[in-house]
């Protein structure tokens, strides 16, 4: 969708009120009361986020609620928690017998654990841990899919004050590497192997082959995922169970101050190298459960369902962390939501009696394109509010997933937020304030936020500019790991305004106060959810030796939100399906299938910049037919400009 297409339709959006009634549960009931006290909320930072930290179990009190300014703030300081505790530890305590988890995979298994068998397997896992060595502060790699034991391996960490870093099971061998060698982790914790449309995909065997490059590594633990065949190396290797079966005791949580970092993880930037978001412990909890709070209002008895993997940070949000501290039953699912047919997604919710979820707008783009036949085949009224994030949803999918899917008696709430934000700060508060099909909601309390243009000036209501967070919370990342002056030089450059954080997002807030996010404002683009930096893409596409240049843009698509397209000029003739192979096989290999292209589309010559620079706005207009191409006064070859036109509109 254009910035024209996406302008009108902020234009046209009309307020559609929540068909849930608010619950007793939340602190706001109403859109007048939201604005009481969203401007309270900024008026008195450091008290509103007291209020809502107190709502945790801490053991020692803080001495400030927040000291210090963006870039370095310090919330609760001095005081000491866990995380673990807060998660596991309280619900425990009063429903040991009740179902905590239902992990769920591609193949129809189904496998349980109560509140104390999490809590056993937890700090079990936490002994076990300390007796290999690893100790607070010390960095544990977590590379597995969605199973039982990929949230008490995270909680372990988080018990003894490891620092972990999850990555994503889809990720190529060199991702992983880059990963491991960045954090120089101890221990890795991952599976023989996971399960994607019905094929065996190896993980054991992905870190195999990388692992004699990463010296720091002293441990590897697998879960048996499939059972499939695998080495173990002597010394090194051992399984779950043993891993467990070694503990000499459960493990005591470990009092950890709020400030200390808890987990690392990378998210794409603008250059080739991914960026290590540090997130602290009880920062991130607290604004974690505020926003599951306000976006889901999970209770004790709801049966609750986040789609993503546990390798993109909505799942630590929305359910490892944030989702369970709020004590309900959760589903975890490991496998394609279309596999083996496109009805799995309603399947699940059918059988489980889901009654809320959080996924992505790709899901419902993609249930949308199969109409109405399939959904009829389910029982789905028991789901009253599905919440989602990742990227714009498009009014017509909107329109159709409550009309359709929800027959106009349950709520949706489209929400927006970052890695680096650690939270979806803009939402709807559920059953208190409307929503806009298409927008992201209104930021939470304790959120500030405007939009500015490129001198920092804030812009007026239906203007398109960057969007800005003015204020300091919670959840927002710490540092990048090892490289702190990349951290405040990339997210604190607005002009004029040092200690406000750029989200680098195109967005427009309209005349209710609704925040409309437009799409990025550098090089990284949303695949089905998941941030890809393009000049890591571009890095690859330049190890093919035929290519002399690469630029890889995103282009609108209606299942996945953005795409990648590759642009690249050649050193000789190559036939296109011979390009398009060694290019795609290029990007697969050093990032994982996620980032393969859309398309490979060879040109005589790219727009570039006096001093070299490849001008991939102009590609990306060009690409979705902008008929008034942006300012072209900084082109040195501006006359390429309409012969380009016409390649990419005949190769595409």
């Amino acid at each position: 969708m254009s910035y024209d297409e996406q302008l009108a339709m902020i234009r046209d959006s009309r307020l559609v009120s929540s068909p849930i009634p608010v619950s007793n549960r939340l602190p706001i009931s109403s859109l007048s009361e939201y604005r009481r006290v969203y401007s309270q909320s900024l008026a008195e930072l450091s008290q509103y986020w007291t209020e809502v930290a107190s709502q945790l179990e801490w053991f020692s009190p803080w001495t400030s609620a927040m000291a210090g300014t963006l870039p370095e703030v310090d919330w609760f300081k001095g005081g000491t928690s866990n995380v673990s505790v807060n998660c596991i530890d309280r619900h425990a305590k009063v429903k040991p017998n009740a179902t905590a988890l239902i992990a769920l995979t591609e193949e129809g298994g189904e496998h349980r654990w109560t509140w104390g068998q999490l809590l056993d397997a937890t700090a079990r896992a936490a002994s076990a841990m300390r007796q290999m060595g690893i100790k607070k502060g010390d960095v544990v790699a977590i590379f597995l899919p969605n199973l039982l034991e990929t949230v008490a391996a995270v909680h372990a960490c988080f018990r003894i004050g490891a620092i972990y870093n999850v990555i994503f099971s889809g990720f190529s061998s060199k991702a992983l590497l880059d990963r491991l060698q960045d954090t120089e982790a101890k221990l890795v914790i991952t599976a023989d192997e996971s399960v994607r449309r019905g094929r065996a995909l190896p993980l054991k065997a992905k870190l195999d082959d990388i692992i004699d490059q990463v010296p720091s590594v002293e441990h590897v633990v697998v879960v048996r995922r499939t059972g499939g065949s695998i080495p173990m190396q002597s010394g090194r290797d051992i399984s779950w169970e043993a891993f467990l079966a070694g503990a000499p005791d459960l493990a005591d949580p470990e009092p950890i101050e709020a400030n200390e970092p808890a987990f690392i993880i990378y998210t794409s930037g603008t250059t080739a190298k991914p960026k290590g978001l540090v997130h602290s412990g009880m920062g991130f909890l607290v604004g974690t459960v505020h926003n599951v709070q306000y976006s889901l209002d999970l209770a004790p008895d709801d049966i609750y369902w986040c789609t993503a993997d546990v390798g993109w940070l909505t799942f630590p949000i929305f359910e490892l962390v944030g989702g369970l501290a709020f004590g309900a039953t959760y589903v975890l699912y490991d496998g394609a939501l279309d596999y083996p047919d496109a009805g799995r997604f309603y399947d699940i919710i059918s059988r489980y009696r889901v009654n809320k979820v959080f996924t992505a707008p790709t899901v419902l783009r993609s249930l949308a394109r199969h109409g109405d036949a399939l959904l009829d085949r389910y029982d789905i009224s028991r789901l009253e509010r599905l919440a989602l994030v990742g990227e714009p949803l498009d009014a017509h999918t909107w329109q159709w997933v409550y009309d359709k899917l929800g027959k106009s008696r349950m709520e949706i709430n489209n929400t927006y937020g970052q890695s680096e934000t650690g939270s979806a700060w803009t939402s709807s508060i559920v059953g208190a304030t409307p929503a806009k099909p298409g927008s992201c909601g209104m930021p939470l309390p304790g959120h500030g936020c405007c939009v500015v243009d490129d001198e920092g000036q804030a812009l007026s209501p239906g203007e398109v500019g960057q969007l800005a967070i003015t204020t300091p919370f919670p959840t927002l990342a710490r540092t990048i790991w090892h490289d702190p002056e990349r951290y405040r030089n990339v997210y604190f450059t607005v002009p004029g305004h040092p200690h406000w954080y750029a989200t680098h997002d195109a967005a427009v807030l309209d005349e209710d106060g609704h925040v409309w996010v437009l799409g990025r404002v550098d090089d990284v683009i949303n695949v089905a959810a998941h941030r890809l930096s393009t000049m890591e893409m571009e890095s690859a596409v330049l190890e093919v030796p035929e290519i002399a240049e690469a630029a890889v843009v995103g282009i609108p698509d209606p299942i996945k939100g953005e795409v990648p397209v590759a642009i690249v000029t050649t050193r000789t003739v190559v036939p296109p399906e011979v390009l398009e192979g060694a290019v795609a096989k290029a990007i697969t290999e050093q990032i994982g299938p996620i980032a393969r292209p859309h398309a490979v589309v060879a040109v005589d010559n790219l727009p570039k910049t006096r001093s070299g620079k490849i001008v991939r706005r102009l590609l990306k207009e060009l690409l979705v037919g902008r008929t008034e191409l942006g300012d072209v006064s900084g082109v040195e070859n501006v006359e390429i400009l309409e012969t380009l036109r016409q390649e990419l509109q005949e190769r595409l």
